[in-house]
């Protein structure tokens, strides 16, 4: 693979295109993105998500980037942790996804509280040492460049401050890995044909999860942008990681 070309999925194609193919998945999807998530998981990334709210040891007063922040899950409960006196900021990359986000959390009683703004996380448009706390959940692996994404989150988090990632990766067991494996090629795209109407996005999904980098591989590169004491925690298994490292 030339610098030039990229993963969408198992495919190869140029970087500039793949944004523009991730894209259109969210779009596809955003109107009933909430509902896959329930079901694809059974409910349990919302124990993943209370756990990454654990994790970044949150406080009154502090400043919070949601990023691929979706339909406002984490953003929701970081404006609770963090008061009026803190600021929270979801962005995203995908418009449809943002546009859901906001409706949401504007009809759950946020819209004071939670600023929304379409980023992309290679170049973010803040100033250096603006947050406390950066929170990607199951975004990372839909980046084009991740390092580069890496470098720019590492830039405008303040010194102290923490990152966690949220993503899917790597069973530790070979046999959740098998089960796994045919759970999502089998069934997943069987759901989003049945419940959205699109098994071709949630064929998109499955395999952009395995060609997202282990978690060794990730604990590296976070490392390599500069964070330090990167670690993770393997949650169902391994099916999901949460990766966290430091601003010194």
């Amino acid at each position: 693979m030339s610098d030039k070309t990229t993963h969408f999925g198992y495919e190869t194609v140029d970087r500039e295109e793949k944004q523009k193919k991730v894209a259109d998945v969210f779009h596809s999807v955003a109107s009933k993105y909430d509902l896959m998530n329930d079901v694809m998981s059974m409910g349990i990334h919302r124990l993943w998500k209370r756990f990454t709210i654990e994790m970044s040891g949150v406080r009154p007063g502090q400043q919070v980037l949601d990023l691929a922040g979706g339909t406002g899950d984490l953003a929701a409960k970081f404006a609770d942790k963090v008061g009026l006196d803190g600021r929270v900021v979801l962005a995203d990359i995908n418009e449809s996804m943002l546009n859901v986000g906001r409706d949401k959390l504007i009809d759950s009683g946020y819209g004071g509280r939670i600023e929304f703004a379409q980023v992309n996380a290679e170049c973010l448009p803040f100033e250096e040492n603006t947050f406390d706390i950066i929170t990607i959940g199951f975004g990372l692996r839909n980046v084009t460049d991740k390092e580069k994404a890496l470098q720019s989150m590492y830039r405008v988090l303040k010194p102290g401050g923490r990152l966690l990632v949220l993503e899917f990766s790597k069973p530790e067991n070979e046999l959740l890995s098998k089960v796994y494996d045919t759970y999502s090629f089998t069934l997943l795209p069987t759901m989003g044909k049945l419940l959205v109407n699109d098994a071709k996005s949630y064929q998109y999904l499955a395999e952009s999860i395995r060609m997202h980098p282990d978690q060794e591989t990730l604990k590296q590169m976070m490392k390599t942008a500069g964070f330090d004491e990167a670690q993770y925690h393997n949650l169902t298994g391994g099916i999901v990681a949460l990766h966290r490292g430091f601003k010194y």
